[in-house]
């Protein structure tokens, strides 16, 4: 085919060609991975052991009520350690969470687990669904307080303190470059069914309504209690609260709540 052409000539077309082929290659495994990207549903009357994840910061210390809660309950329950005292890329806490996921189904022998993220720990819980093949594992994704459409603090304190904002912090910013990719397509892919749980009174998520995940389902607590004073913070250790979860994470669907079942979660 090339026979007839100069040797110079013959060498740049048989690059372009072996650009070509390699491109279509590319592209393929691009449209492959793309057509397996959409996760089977977890079956949802099955609970498995639950993983918690800690805010910024990483403490885990005020996890515990609500772990106490679910053990309770009979459920399985780790809190999760974070790397980095949770203030490190979000990334690198999500795959820490696909580890722990892992370990947690092999002890179990179970087929799927559920999360509870508390503050960025609900975007750490986002971004293992979405790119870590969490949506396959996942059966109930709840997030607690989190910021999935950032928070004004944290551009903030970087503009009034540059350099006192670590990784995570600037990951937090509602204009981030992780925010707006993950929050680019569906906020809830496939796989687990979403529950986003937060209050009017967050002080530290600001606007509150930044925890609003479209596709999941919502519940702000002044919703259920109307005189609910928890704040940001709260929402790890107070009791109504920690039922709401506990709700959640049944074998039956999540489900809305209202002011009619103050009374009994309270």
């Amino acid at each position: 085919m090339f026979a007839g052409l100069a040797p110079a000539r013959r060498r740049l077309l048989l690059a372009v060609a072996a650009l070509a082929v390699a491109v279509a290659v590319g592209l393929a495994v691009v449209l492959v991975q793309g057509s397996n990207s959409s996760a089977m549903p977890v079956p949802q009357d099955e609970p498995g052991p639950v993983l918690m994840i800690p805010g910024f910061g990483g403490s885990t210390s005020g996890l515990n009520v609500l772990a106490e809660t679910l053990r309770s309950d009979g459920r399985d329950v780790t809190i999760l350690a974070l790397p980095g005292d949770g203030t490190g890329d979000l990334r690198e806490q999500a795959q820490a969470l696909a580890d722990a996921a892992g370990a947690a189904i092999d002890r179990t022998g179970a087929s799927s687990v559920d999360v509870v993220g508390f503050s960025a720990g609900g975007l750490v819980a986002r971004l293992w669904v979405a790119d870590l093949g969490g949506g396959g594992l996942a059966r109930r994704v709840v997030t607690l307080g989190a910021p999935h459409h950032g928070t004004t603090l944290a551009g903030l304190a970087e503009e009034l303190a540059p350099g006192s904002c670590p990784l995570a912090c600037q990951q937090l910013d509602p204009d981030s470059e992780l925010l707006r990719e993950l929050n680019a397509g569906d906020e809830t892919p496939d796989g687990p069914a979403f529950v986003s749980i937060w209050t009017t009174l967050d002080e530290t998520v600001t606007p509150p309504d930044s925890a609003r995940l479209e596709g999941a389902l919502g519940i702000v607590v002044q919703d259920v209690c109307a005189d609910s004073r928890v704040t940001h913070s709260g929402l790890v250790t107070d009791p109504l609260v920690a039922r709401i979860v506990a709700e959640q994470l049944r074998s039956t669907p999540p489900v809305q709540l209202s002011i009619q079942d103050c009374a009994r979660l309270s």
